[in-house]
C-alpha cells in the first residue's frame, strides 16, 4: 500500500475536518458533549486520539531487533512521536508524516508496515492486521488533512457560531455520511489503539537491554529519573500513579489550553478504581525492575572497558617502574608481539573487507538495476497519482458543490454511471487483450526454443558429418598408399595414375568447396595461414608436416585428418563439459579434482594461467626478485662456454613450428636469452642438448622469457631427479632400465616379441624422457602430457611411455623383422591421434602404479649402474697405468720422426 496512491475518499474527508475550532491546540478531535444525537459519529471513530503501542525495528549489533514503543500523533506539526512507554516525559524521536510514504508489503510478516521519509525508512509492526490497517488509514487521513486544510479561521463571536451551528452541523453530517458510503473506515481495534491502550501492560521483550535505545541514552536516563521521582511522590503523597501528568508530546502546552488536565494523556484518566491503581503500580514496578536490569548490564559493559583501560595503565606503570633495561625490553617485546598479532588480525580483516567490497560491488550493480526498475514503477505510480489526484479533486468538488435540482442530480448520476460502465468495458477489453498478448508471447517462446534446439541438433549433425568426411578421406589416402605398395612397378600406367591421385590428395586444400561447412561447424579447429600458405595449429606447429619423402607426407595427411575427426567427435561429449569445469574452477589449490582436470587436459585459453601457477608452486623456494635480469646481465658481460653449442641448437629447434623458422620471429632471441640465463643459474649443468626444446615448449605457452626460464628451472632442478642432465646422464640411464622392468611387468607379450628380435628400446625411448616427448607426439597430445607432468612429475612420463606401447602393441606384434621394427618405432608415435584413448590407457589401464615401486626400482638400478661405471673406471685406470709403464715401443728397423729430421 503506497502512501502516494491515496484513496479518493480520503481527500473528501479533509474538508469537514479542516473546519474545527482553533482552540484544539493538540489536535483533539472530540466534539463537544452538547452535539445533537442526530449528528453523532459512529462508534468506530472513537477514540479520536491516535496513539498506541507498536513494535519498531532498529538498533545495531547484538541489540538489533524489534523494540516496543509508544506512538502518538501531533496534528499541529503532523509528526508521529514515540517513546519507550506511555508514562515517559520526553519522546525519543519523531517521524515527519507530512512528507512520508506508507508501504505494506504482501510478503512481509503479519502486521508489518513501513513509513518512508526522505531521510530514512522506519519499519513498524502492529499486534494484529486490523491494527496495522487502522494505523495506515488514520495516518493517510492525517497527512491529507494537514496538506489540504486551510489555516484556522479567526475567532468569531459566539452568536455567529450559534447562528451558523445547525447548518454547519447538517453539512458535516451529510459529508461524513457520503464518506462512509464511499469508504468503509477500519474499525478501531479495542485495547490496541487510543487512550485505553496506555492502561494496558507494556509489551514484553526477550531482553530488557534490547528494548533500551542506546542512540537516545540521554533521553532514556531523563525518563527513568522522571519515573523514579514520580513514583516516590506517588508513594509519599498518595496521588495518582506515576506518569499521569507526563505529556505525550515534547511541545509545551499553549496558553489557550484550559487549566484542566489533557484528556489525551493516559495519566489523567479519572475515577479509576483502587484495583486498577494497584495493577498500574505493579506494572510500573515490573517495568522499573527491567530497566534496572538493563542499567546493570550497561554498567557491566562499562566495567569491562574500565578494566581494559586499567590493565593498559598497569602495563605502562610496569614499564616505567622497571629497574633494568632487560625488563623494559621484555615489556616492549610483549607489546611488539601484541602489535604483530593485531597486524595479522588487521590483514585478515582487510582481506575480508576486500571480499565484502567485491560482494558489495556486485550487489551495487544489482541495486542499480533494481533502481532502474523502481524508477519505472515510480513513473508509473506518479502517473497513477496524478489521475487519482484529479479524480479526488473532482469528487471533492462534487461533494462541496450545493445540491442542484433533483432532475439535474439524477442526470449527473446517470452520466457518471454511464461513464463507469464504459470504463468497466474498457477494463474488460484490456484484460482480454492482455490475455491474448500473453498467449502470443508464450507461443513465440515455444517456437524460439524449438528453433534453438533444432539449430543445435543441426550443428551437431554438421560436426558429425565433417568427422565422417575426414575419416573417409583418411581411409581413401590409406587405400591409395596400400594399393601403390601392392602394385609396385608392375603396371606403369596404373602406377602413374596412383601417383597422380596421391599428388592431388596431398595438394588439395580446404577452399571454396568446404567454405560452407567451416561456417556451419561450431567446433572447427582454429587454423591460421602462414606467409607460405601452410596451416598451423594454435601453437604454430604444422598440422601436416612438410616431409620430403612422399610416403611420410601421405602418412602426415592421414594423421591430420584423423586428429580433426577425433576432435570433432569428442567436442560435445568431452571438450565442452571440460571447458565448463575449468570455467567454474575457483582459486587454484592442490586437490584431487585439479589432478583429474589436468590429466584430461587444460583448454587453450586457460593453459598460460595454469602453467604459471604450476611453475610458481614448484619454484617458490628458489625464486628471487630480479634474479632473471641479474643472470641476463652476467651472460652479456661474460661469454659462457656453452654459448657456442646453444647457437648451434637454436636453428635445430622445432623446424615444423613457424615461431622458430620465421626470420622475423622474436622467439629465437627469447630462447637464446633463456638458455644463457639458465647456464649461469646452474653451472654444474650449463647446457645439455634437449634443454632447448624444453625451454621452447615453455615459451610457446607462457610467451614470457622470465616465466619460461623458471619453468625450465622447475623441470631440471625440481621435477627431474638429480644428474638427469649431467655429463654422464646417470639418472636418465637409470630411468631407461626402470622402463624396461615396467614394460616387462605391464606388457609381457610385447617385451618377449622385442627380445626375440633383439630390439633395444632405449634407442627410441631415451629421447622421450630427456625432452618429455617434445619431438615425438603431435602438439595437442604433447601439451596434454605436459599439463599433468608439471603437476605430478616424472611418474607421468612413465605412464605415457607405457601407454604409447600399449596403444600400438598389436601393430608391433605383427612385425617379424628387427630392422622393420626399428623403422616402425622411428615414427609410430606420430600415428597416435586419439588423445582420449591414450589418456585412459595411461591413467586407468596401467594401474596400479605406486610411486613407492618407482623409487625402489630407481634405487636398485642406480646402485647397479654406479657399480658398472666404477668398474669401467677401474678398467680404464688400469689400462692407462699399463700404457704408462710400458712406455712408447719403437721397432729397431723404424726411426722416429725426430731422428729422421736430424738425419735430414
Amino acid at each position: 500500500m503506497e502512501g502516494a496512491e491515496e484513496n479518493p475518499a480520503e481527500s473528501s474527508s479533509s474538508a469537514p475536518r479542516s473546519e474545527e475550532p482553533a482552540g484544539s491546540a493538540k489536535g483533539r478531535e472530540v466534539l463537544p458533549p452538547e452535539e445533537p444525537e442526530g449528528c453523532a459519529r459512529p462508534l468506530e471513530t472513537t477514540p479520536k486520539k491516535l496513539c498506541g503501542y507498536l513494535s519498531k525495528f532498529g538498533g545495531k549489533g547484538p541489540i538489533r531487533g524489534w523494540k516496543s514503543r509508544w506512538f502518538f500523533y501531533d496534528e499541529r506539526k503532523c509528526h508521529l512521536y514515540y517513546s519507550r512507554t506511555a508514562q515517559d516525559a520526553n519522546p525519543l524521536d519523531s517521524i515527519d508524516v507530512s512528507s512520508a510514504v506508507f508501504d505494506c508489503k504482501a510478503d512481509a510478516e503479519e502486521g508489518t508496515f513501513e513509513i518512508k521519509t526522505p531521510s530514512r525508512i522506519i519499519t513498524l509492526k502492529a499486534a494484529t492486521k486490523q491494527a496495522m490497517l487502522y494505523w495506515l488509514q488514520q495516518l493517510q487521513m492525517k497527512r491529507w488533512e494537514f496538506h489540504n486544510s486551510p489555516p484556522a479561521p479567526p475567532a468569531t463571536p459566539d452568536a455567529a457560531l450559534a447562528g451558523n451551528g445547525p447548518a454547519l452541523r447538517l453539512e458535516l453530517e451529510q459529508e461524513e455520511a457520503e464518506l462512509e458510503e464511499f469508504l468503509c473506515p477500519v474499525k478501531t481495534p479495542p485495547g490496541l489503539v487510543g487512550l485505553a491502550a496506555a492502561s494496558q501492560p507494556v509489551p514484553t521483550m526477550p531482553l530488557a537491554l534490547q528494548n533500551i535505545s542506546l542512540k537516545h541514552l540521554g533521553t532514556e536516563i531523563q525518563n527513568t529519573m522522571h519515573n523514579i521521582r514520580s513514583n516516590k511522590q506517588t508513594q509519599g503523597t498518595g496521588h495518582a500513579p506515576p506518569g499521569e501528568d507526563s505529556p505525550l508530546s515534547e511541545e509545551p502546552q499553549s496558553e489557550e489550553q484550559p487549566s484542566s488536565p489533557d484528556p489525551g494523556t493516559p495519566g489523567l484518566i479519572r475515577n479509576r478504581t483502587a484495583q486498577e491503581k494497584v495493577l498500574a503500580l505493579e506494572q510500573q514496578v515490573l517495568m522499573l525492575t527491567k530497566e534496572l536490569k538493563a542499567q546493570k548490564e550497561l554498567v557491566k559493559i562499562l566495567h569491562k572497558a574500565l578494566e581494559a583501560a586499567q590493565q593498559e595503565k598497569r602495563v605502562s606503570s610496569m614499564y616505567l617502574a622497571a629497574a633494568e633495561d632487560k625488563d623494559r625490553l621484555e615489556l616492549v617485546r610483549h607489546k611488539v608481539r601484541q602489535i604483530a598479532e593485531l597486524g595479522r588480525r588487521v590483514e585478515a580483516l582487510e582481506q575480508e573487507r576486500e571480499s565484502l567490497v567485491q560482494t558489495a560491488s556486485l550487489q551495487e550493480q544489482q541495486v542499480q538495476e533494481l533502481q532502474q526498475h523502481v524508477q519505472l514503477l515510480m513513473d508509473k505510480n506518479q502517473a497513477k497519482q496524478q489521475v487519482i489526484c484529479k479524480l479526488s479533486e473532482k469528487v471533492t468538488q462534487d461533494f462541496m458543490r450545493p445540491l442542484a435540482t433533483p432532475d439535474a442530480a439524477n442526470r449527473d448520476f446517470l452520466s457518471q454511471q454511464e461513464k463507469m460502465e464504459h470504463l468497466k468495458d474498457d477494463m474488460e477489453a484490456y484484460r482480454t487483450q492482455n490475455r491474448f498478448l500473453n498467449s502470443e508471447i508464450h507461443q513465440v517462446t515455444k517456437i524460439w526454443r524449438k528453433v534453438a534446439e533444432k539449430e543445435r541438433a543441426l550443428l551437431m549433425k554438421c560436426a558429425y558429418l565433417q568427422a565422417k568426411n575426414c575419416q573417409m578421406e583418411s581411409k581413401y589416402l590409406a587405400g591409395l598408399r596400400r594399393l601403390q605398395e601392392a602394385m609396385g612397378g608392375e603396371a606403369s600406367e596404373c602406377s602413374e595414375l596412383l601417383r597422380q591421385l596421391i599428388q592431388e590428395a596431398l595438394q588439395w586444400e580446404a577452399g571454396d568447396s568446404s567454405a560452407d561447412s567451416v561456417v556451419l561447424s561450431p567446433v572447427r579447429v582454429p587454423l591460421t595461414r602462414d606467409f607460405a600458405g601452410s596451416e598451423y595449429d594454435e601453437y604454430g606447429f604444422l598440422t601436416v608436416p612438410n616431409y620430403e619423402v612422399e610416403d611420410l607426407k601421405l602418412l602426415a595427411k592421414i594423421q591430420a585428418l584423423e586428429v580433426h575427426s577425433h576432435h570433432l567427435l569428442a567436442h560435445e561429449a568431452v571438450e565442452r563439459p571440460l571447458r565448463e569445469r575449468w570455467a567454474a574452477l575457483g582459486e587454484l589449490a592442490p586437490s584431487a579434482e585439479l589432478k583429474q582436470l589436468l590429466r584430461a587436459g587444460v583448454p587453450h585459453e586457460h593453459r598460460p594461467h595454469i602453467w604459471r601457477w604450476l611453475v610458481r608452486f614448484r619454484v617458490q623456494h628458489l625464486q628471487a626478485p630480479g634474479r632473471y635480469q641479474e643472470l641476463l646481465s652476467r651472460s652479456q658481460a661474460c661469454k659462457h662456454p656453452a654459448a657456442r653449442q646453444i647457437e648451434l641448437d637454436l636453428n635445430r629447434t622445432f623446424p615444423n613450428n613457424k615461431h622458430f623458422t620465421c626470420p622475423t620471429s622474436s622467439f629465437p632471441d627469447k630462447l637464446r636469452r633463456v638458455l644463457l640465463a639458465f647456464s649461469w643459474q646452474n653451472p654444474t649443468i650449463g647446457y645439455c642438448q634437449g634443454l632447448n626444446r624444453l625451454a621452447a615448449i615453455a615459451l610457446l605457452v607462457l610467451d614470457e622469457e622470465e616465466s619460461a626460464f623458471w619453468c625450465l628451472v622447475a623441470i631440471v632442478e625440481v621435477i627431474m631427479p638429480a644428474d638427469y642432465y649431467s655429463k654422464t646422464l646417470l639418472a636418465s640411464q637409470v630411468d631407461q632400465r626402470v622402463l624396461q622392468d615396467l614394460l616387462s611387468e605391464k606388457l609381457p607379450r610385447l617385451m618377449a616379441h622385442l627380445g626375440q628380435h633383439r630390439v633395444d628400446l632405449s634407442f627410441i625411448t631415451f629421447n622421450w624422457f630427456l625432452v618429455v616427448f617434445a619431438d615425438s607426439l603431435i602438439s595437442n597430445i604433447l601439451f596434454q602430457v605436459w599439463d599433468a607432468f608439471l603437476y605430478e612429475g616424472t611418474k607421468v612420463v612413465f605412464r605415457y611411455a607405457l601407454a604409447i606401447f600399449k596403444y600400438n602393441e598389436e601393430a608391433i606384434l605383427r612385425l617379424q623383422d628387427g630392422l622393420e621394427i626399428y623403422q616402425y618405432l622411428r615414427f609410430f608415435t606420430k600415428t597416435i591421434c586419439n588423445s582420449q584413448k591414450l589418456m585412459n590407457i595411461a591413467f586407468n589401464d596401467m594401474n596400479p602404479f605406486p610411486m613407492k615401486q618407482l623409487w625402489q626400482l630407481r634405487t636398485a638400478h642406480r646402485e647397479r649402474l654406479e657399480a658398472e661405471l666404477h668398474e669401467l673406471e677401474q678398467f680404464k685406470a688400469e689400462y692407462l697405468e699399463t700404457r704408462t709403464c710400458q712406455g712408447p715401443a719403437v721397432p729397431e728397423s723404424c726411426t722416429s720422426e725426430d731422428e729422421g729430421d736430424l738425419e735430414a
